[in-house]
Parts: structure tokens; sequence; C-alpha cells
């Protein structure tokens, strides 16, 4: 990895930033044999939201199931419930599918059009019937047809690009810019990238294209965080901005992807950036926390005990001389504050009688606990109106419903409702596919 021209990155200014896309509604939600109810989806954009994230890939415009929940989303974005992260769709670089994304879910305004590039997944996925040339053919003309049906803005993917060779990158993104993409987003998506080859390649295809370069990383063989920081301080340094894909907790297929967490710190804390000011100054790390234990709730995988940030031992200290440093000064062993994170706070646990919320509950437990919550209802029908969404959601999660559920679905239960139906047979396609 090579400094600067003048020997030192954090010696000099900088206009170009880092922004956070995260990806667990789209790419967490495809770890095998987990995944996140809609309920559980709408949660975490909302907790994205409160985390001041740029955008949140929130899932799949063009799968059926998701329908009312994208459009219920994207209603609480426009009541300004949502009120900063945008939300995006994956969509493959077919126009077909571009078409039926706009079909489906009108009000979407934001895409990331996703094809291969690499000469094995050419070759392996398509077994000979097109070549590198027709790959960039496809994702102009889905690009060309994402702009006519009035998307306002769309990424591209070059999935598989770490294994794509820098001639046929260059040529993808120009294609990509010279079409009116937002920004290229380069997928290492084995993984299979480190460090040192990842930035000088994305420093490489920055200053040839001039075009903002997003990072997306796998944790194959564990530097999804590395390759990812490393990866946007090589678009920093050529002149673009760098976005950078995470997950929660760092779900995500096979190892996972790259954790948002530690991804934020790493651009805050570590040595690379050098004290530079180049996050996204809407990032609040206060409800990482939260964040980051709703997320292991949800799809009920715990947290690391030594997970950065958010791991229960990732501020403990047993050792004499780890323990006496830390008592004189935090700084001899901390590199940063567990309050940073929005810890410190005492958690309640339950310890006598406790009512739960389920999908047999009655209106007596029901009441009980919306009552702890400072919920009061105007009629006994709203009351029920409520329990019968609390049941289905029940239904839907198979988990005891947490604060912010509960509190969703009682301030808004038209789009909780919306959200927990999946029947589309109110819904007339043009094309059926």
């Amino acid at each position: 990895m090579k400094l600067s021209d003048n020997g030192k990155a954090g010696n000099r200014e900088r206009s170009k930033r880092i922004y956070i896309v995260d990806v667990t509604n789209r790419d967490g939600v495809q770890t095998s044999r987990l995944g996140l109810a809609k309920l559980q989806k709408t949660i975490i954009n909302l907790l994205l939201d409160e985390m001041g994230i740029w955008q949140s890939e929130f899932g799949f415009p063009t799968t059926r199931h998701e329908t009312n929940y994208l459009q219920a989303n994207l209603e609480l974005a426009e009541m300004g419930v949502i009120h900063h992260t945008r939300l995006s769709g994956w969509v493959r670089a077919v126009s077909s599918d571009v078409e039926l994304a706009r079909e489906l879910v009108p009000n979407l305004k934001y895409i990331n059009i996703s094809i291969s590039t690499s000469e094995q997944m050419i070759r392996g996925k398509w077994n000979g019937r097109y070549q590198f040339e027709d790959v960039v053919r496809m994702m102009t003309d889905a690009l060309d047809c994402a702009h006519e049906l009035g998307f306002q803005s769309v990424g591209v993917n070059a999935e598989d690009a770490s294994r794509t060779s820098d001639e046929h990158l260059i040529e993808f993104t120009l294609a990509a810019k010279e079409h009116g993409a937002e920004r290229m987003r380069y997928c290492d998506t084995l993984g299979y990238n480190d460090p040192f080859t990842i930035y000088e390649r994305i420093n490489l295809l920055a200053r040839e294209t001039g075009m903002d370069i997003e990072l997306h990383c796998h944790n194959d063989l564990g530097m999804a965080v590395a390759c990812s920081v490393a990866g946007a301080k090589g678009a920093l340094d050529g002149g673009v901005n760098a976005y950078i894909n995470t997950t929660i907790n760092g779900m995500g297929e096979r190892a996972g992807n790259a954790d948002l967490v530690s991804v934020i710190l790493a651009i805050k804390k570590s040595s690379l950036f050098d004290g530079e000011d180049v996050l996204d100054d809407a990032v609040n790390l206060m409800a990482a926390w939260k964040t980051a234990k709703y997320a292991s709730y949800a799809f009920g995988v715990p947290i690391p005990i030594n997970q950065p940030g958010v791991g229960e031992n990732a501020f403990a200290h047993e050792s004499g001389i780890h323990a006496d440093g830390a008592l004189k000064s935090r700084r001899n062993y901390e590199l940063y504050d567990y309050e940073e994170l929005g810890r410190g706070e005492p958690e309640i646990i339950e310890t006598g009688r406790n009512i739960t919320l389920g999908e047999y509950s009655g209106i007596k437990g029901f009441r009980n606990v919306y009552e702890k919550l400072e919920v009061e209802f105007q009629s006994e029908e709203e009351a029920r109106d409520i329990l019968e969404l609390v049941r289905y959601a029940n239904v839907t999660t198979q988990k005891p419903l947490v604060e912010d559920e509960l509190l969703f679905i009682a301030r808004y239960p038209d789009l909780a409702r919306k959200i927990l139906t999946l029947d589309l047979s109110h819904i007339t396609l043009k094309n059926r596919v």
C-alpha cells in the first residue's frame, strides 16, 4: 500500500468521503439456514436510520413476497419516519428485471444492478453463451432501461470483480459511467482480495475512470473489514468517493460480509487515516450497541464474545497487568470508549413473573405488556386490533416481540399490517415471469 505523494496521507485535506451502504436486508438475509421476517427487516431499517447510515439495500424488488414490505418501508420514508437512510433495491442487470422492479415497486427511487464480470463466472455460469462484451452490453442496456423508467439513482455491480482483469474492470466502469451510473460496486465476491492488492486495484480504477467506487467484500479469508477499509483508502487517494458495503454483525453467505461496527471503528480509530475526518458525518456510533443486539436476537445468532466494540469481552480485563493498567487509565488498554457505542446502560432482566406476547396471547397479558411500555389505547376495539397484529407478527418471527417491534406495531398499525401480509393476489402484473 502506498502513501500519497507528500508521504503522509493525513497531511492533506480531502473533499472526498466514505459512506456506508448496509446490505444486511439483502445480503445478510441470504445467510444459509437463517433469515429475517419482514417486520424484523423493517426494524433494522429504522435502526440503520438512527445510526445515520447513508443507504440500506433493503431487499429484492423483483421478489413478490418482498413487495408489501418494500412498499411499506418506502411509505415510512415518505412519512419521514425513515428520514436519513436511502432505501435501495438489488436487481440483476437484465432489462426485464428492471422493468419488473418498476412495476412491482413503483415508488422505488434507488437500485443497484448486478452482473458477473470475471472470466471464471462468464464461463462457469453461461457456458460459452456470452463473452465479456455481451456482459457490458447487457449492463448498459439495463442501465439505460432504469433511467428511462425514472429511477433516480442507479449503481452498477461487478460481481467477482476481484477475479476480473484490470482492463476489463476499467472498460466495464467507463461504460457504466458513460450510461449514467452513479457509482461502480467492486465485489470481492469470494473474499479473494487482500488489503494490499485491493488498495492498488481500487486506486488504479479510481484514477483511470474518475468514478465513485463501492466496496463489497466477503470474509472467506477473514479480511472483509481490512479489505473494505483499504479499498476505500485506495478510492480516496485516487480522488473519488468511497462507499463500503456492510452487514450488521458481519452476517452473510458463507463466512459473511464486512461487519458494520468494525468498519466504522476501523475508519474512525485505526492508524490508516491517521486522524483524518473522512467518514460520513451523519454516522451515529451511539446507536451501534442496540443495533447489533437487535440483529443478534432477530437472526438468532449470538454476538461472538470477542466481537469488536459490541462483544461481551470487548472492554473486559482480567490479567493483572491489563486490569491494573486499565484502572489507572482506560487508554492504556482501550483504544476507544464503550460509551461511544451506546454501551453502559444497565440491562433490565426480569427475575420474577414475565409476561410475553406470542401468537396465542390474550387481551389481559397484552395489556400488561403495553402498559409497561406506557402505550394507551383509545378503545377496546383498537387494543384487540393491535393484539391481532402482534399475534401475526409472532407467527412470522417465532420469537417474543421486543420493545421496538411492539412500539412499531402500535404506532403504525396500517403499515405493520401491510408488512405482515404476503398475499399478492390484489396485484395484477402485465408481464408474468
